[in-house]
């Protein structure tokens, strides 16, 4: 290191692996990750480790539930559904898992669910929604958007 601080990339051989590692072979569909590949999941679990001041997955699931009406908490915990490509991290389940049981009553069940296919299971389940005969009353129009806000989407959703 020099007196600022800063590293010292002046040897040749330093110089060419950061020249390397800036060059993008646009052919290949594929990428190195640093500790990217670390952060992302703790993104998932635990964002407040990285300064955002947001909930986690395990408590999410637990304010969802607890919203809900307490005769319908044991059948919601046993009906944890993950889908999205961010399950397909290693060990994603077992992680939610381990933070989920200590948030949970112990007379509760955690049951927790994957998807065969997690990556297409949102557009497949937004395909069935969208060709729903009842689709269309379901929506809100911009134009009534515009005329009463998010007032109607409180009435339309939440009558």
């Amino acid at each position: 290191m020099n007196g600022s601080g800063a590293k010292n990339h002046n040897k040749p051989e330093e110089m060419e692996k950061l020249e390397d590692r800036k060059r993008i072979d646009l052919t290949k569909n594929e990428f190195d990750l640093m500790n990217e590949r670390f952060i992302v999941p703790e993104m998932i679990f635990r964002p407040s480790d990285l300064g955002m001041n947001e909930a986690g997955l395990a408590e999410c699931i637990v304010r969802s539930v607890n919203s809900c009406h307490p005769l319908l908490h044991p059948v919601l915990y046993e009906s944890i559904i993950l889908t999205g490509g961010s399950t397909l991290f290693p060990w994603f389940v077992d992680r939610l898992e381990k933070e989920l049981r200590p948030l949970v009553p112990d007379y509760y069940q955690v049951k927790i669910t994957t998807q065969e296919d997690p990556i297409l299971g949102v557009w497949r389940g937004g395909s069935l929604l969208a060709s729903s005969p009842d689709f269309e009353s379901m929506c809100v129009t911009k134009a009534e958007y515009e005329e009463l806000g998010s007032a109607r989407c409180c009435k339309r959703f939440f009558r």
